[in-house]
Order: structure tokens, then sequence, then C-alpha cells
């Protein structure tokens, strides 16, 4: 039986590249911004918000991803700002998306800019998957325009720690026979899945590269970093059963998630950052005409932990704020203080179909509720997703 084969795809410094193609497809003399010193996140005149994403020029000046831009500007003063604009980076996203699933059965969506590919048996279709993935990637930057990262393995693990190899528009492999020579001799820091906290306290064990922890003994890493440190060991030793998982069907559910490139500290701004997902997820229901009748929000914290709940409604819905509403609570039950690296909200149960149980007090606030989404929805629609925003949204340069 012939092993699998697992692609995990990355765009290059994905929301300042999808500005410099949308800069250049308005103006193919404009310059582009990848090749000078820029960076998406904030605004110039404000000298406030994040680093988002940045260029290689920028990169070379020593501006780091999440740092503040009032600091980046100190180290480069030339310094090219652009806020985020995320139709653009929607756009650029599903066309991305639409082109893996021209060639790959099975599709997984990670984030806005990245994916897994199981490309297991299309070896007859396309020839040598390496020789493919050149292909693929080459296709990227002919037809979209930005360029990706591409790792090639067995598993999802292993293809993930490929595509995090030597960038930019490059292609790796981890297979498993490759590990003792490419993956172990890392910094254990490097391993996917080991946060701040756990390396430290591998440190104090000794351990300072991935090898080492894939020879050290399970049963003293589960002592000191408890089930975690099991699977660490598994990692550090390629193992990773995970399938490669295509997106629900419309019809079972709505979800939106976001890996952040900087850790989330504080409850407004995730609270912030769940209302954007909200009103994606909000508009996509109504979209098809559907109600949803169960929420749930996932959290997965620096060290990689994740943790995720939900809540049953009484009645189905497409509002958005009552989403939006049942999200916050979820999240305020979850939270730890832990700084978060991803945020997801999830809704399932999704039907056509909406009994709804009226109540005195609900029933003319929700209807007002749900004419203002239509009116949203309508105005977006017609002029762009950045023709009108929530005011939280719009104090919120992250």
């Amino acid at each position: 039986m012939p092993r699998p084969i697992i692609f995990h795809v990355d765009v290059n410094s994905a929301f300042l590249s999808w500005e410099a193609c949308h800069q250049l497809n308005e103006n193919p003399e404009a310059t582009d911004i990848r090749l000078v010193p820029s960076i998406i996140g904030g605004r110039r005149e404000t000298r406030h918000g994040v680093v988002l994403a940045k260029s290689i020029p920028a990169s070379k000046a020593g501006i780091k991803t999440g740092e503040p831009i009032v600091h980046a500007l100190k180290k480069c003063p030339n310094l090219l700002i652009f806020p985020p604009d995320f139709s653009i980076y929607r756009s650029r996203s599903e066309a991305l998306m639409e082109l893996f699933r021209t060639y790959a059965p099975c599709v997984q969506q990670l984030s806005i800019d990245e994916a897994y590919l199981d490309m297991s048996g299309t070896e007859i279709l396309y020839g040598d998957p390496v020789a493919f993935a050149h292909r693929l990637r080459e296709e990227v930057r002919e037809k979209l325009g930005f360029t990706v990262n591409i790792g090639i393995s067995t598993n999802k693990l292993l293809a993930k720690m490929a595509s995090d190899f030597e960038k930019p528009d490059k292609v790796h492999t981890l297979f498993p026979e490759e590990i003792p020579q490419k993956m172990w001799p890392l910094p254990v820091s490097n391993l996917l899945f080991a946060g701040k906290s756990s390396v430290q306290k591998l440190h104090n064990l000794g351990i300072f590269t991935i090898g080492e922890l894939a020879a050290a003994d399970p049963v003293v890493l589960q002592q000191h970093l408890k089930s975690h440190g099991r699977e660490l060991h598994k990692y550090a030793n390629g193992i990773d059963t995970s399938p490669v998982e295509a997106e629900a069907e419309a019809a079972k559910g709505y979800s939106n998630s976001i890996t952040l490139p900087f850790d989330i500290t504080d409850r407004d701004d995730a609270k912030g950052i769940m209302l954007s997902l909200c009103e994606n997820i909000g508009a996509r229901i109504r979209k098809d005409n559907a109600f949803i009748s169960v929420v749930s929000v996932t959290i997965v914290d620096m060290d990689f932990r994740k943790t995720s709940h939900q809540v049953s409604l009484s009645e189905g819905t497409n509002i958005t704020a009552i989403i939006y509403e049942h999200a916050c609570m979820l999240f305020d039950k979850l939270w730890d203080l832990n700084p978060i690296r991803l945020i997801g909200v999830h809704t399932s149960k999704a039907s056509d179909e909406n009994y709804t149980q009226f109540s005195l007090f609900d029933t003319d606030k929700n209807e007002k509720l749900e004419k203002l989404d239509m009116a949203i929805d309508s105005i977006r629609l017609k002029y762009g997703d950045n023709a009108i925003k929530r005011a939280r949204l719009m104090r919120d340069d992250r």
C-alpha cells in the first residue's frame, strides 16, 4: 500500500503579499511593497497598532511581527505602513483554496493563509509529488501573483514542520527517514506545539534539541509536563495520526477562526476579534437563508493547549449580535488568562427552517437586529466589505 502524501501550504507574508498584489493590479507601475521596507498593521499618522505582516527588507531592519508600530518606526523611519483590508485577504484566500481544490481530493483550510492537502494516491495523475509541488508553487505565483511554501511528508505534523524551513517560495520534504538529519538537530523550540513554557521546562531538564526530546523518557516528560509531555515526545519522533479533514458542508454548520501573528493578552482585544469572526459567520448563514442553534468557541493558547465549549440556543438564529453574545459568554467561561494564539467561533445544527419561540420582550428587538443585519449585508454586497463597519472594529487596528 503506498504511503500517504500530505502537503502543507503556507502563503509567504500573506497580508503584505496580498496588499502588494492588489496595488499592482490597480496600478502596474506601482512600487512592489514586498521589495521595500513595509508592513501591514495600524496607521502611520496615529503610530498606533502592531505589525501584522512585514516584507523581507523590513525583517532585515529588525522589525518583528507583533511589535508595536512605534517601535518599528524607530528601527526604520522610512517604513511604509498599510492598514489591514480583510476584504482583499478573503478574496485572495478564496482564490487560493479554489486552486487547491482543483488538484487535491481533500483540502483542510487551517486559516486564511494556510491549508493541508491530502495528495495520497495522486501520483498516477500528477507524477512525483515533489515535482508536482514545484509546479503548484509556480502556478500560484504565475496565476495569483504571490508566493507560497510547500512542505511534504506522510503526516500533517511533518508537512507543517517542512513548510517552515527556509522561506520564501520554497518546497521542502520531511519524510520519516529524513527526521534524524533534518529535524532532530533543530532547537526544541522549533517543534510544532512546543510553547514557551513547555520549552523552558524542557530546558530545565537538559533537553535543548528535538533529537534530545525524541530520545527522552516519556515517563519523565509526563511527570514534568503532564500529558503534553507525552504528546511532545510523539511529535519529536514524527508521530501524528490526525487526518486531513475537509471543511464541513454548509448545511451542517458555519465556522471561522484565526491564527494570530501575536499573542492576545487583553479580553477586549479577543472579543474584538470574535466580533469580526461572528460578522463573517452571520453573513454566510444569512446568505444561505439558514439558521443555527449551537454556538461554540475554541481557544488555543501560547502553549498550544486547546479548549472549547458550546451552548445550545433555545431557538435558531442568523443574527450576528446573538451569535456574538453567546460567543462572548463562552469565552468568559473558557479563558484562563493565558496568552491566546488562536480563536475560533463555530456554529452547528444549521437548518433552513426556524421555529421561533416568541417572547414578549425579545421579538421586537430581534426583528430590529435582523433588519439591521440584512441592511449591512446589502451595503457590503454592493459597495464592498469596508463600506460599513462597526465602531468597535474601527477602533481596533489589530
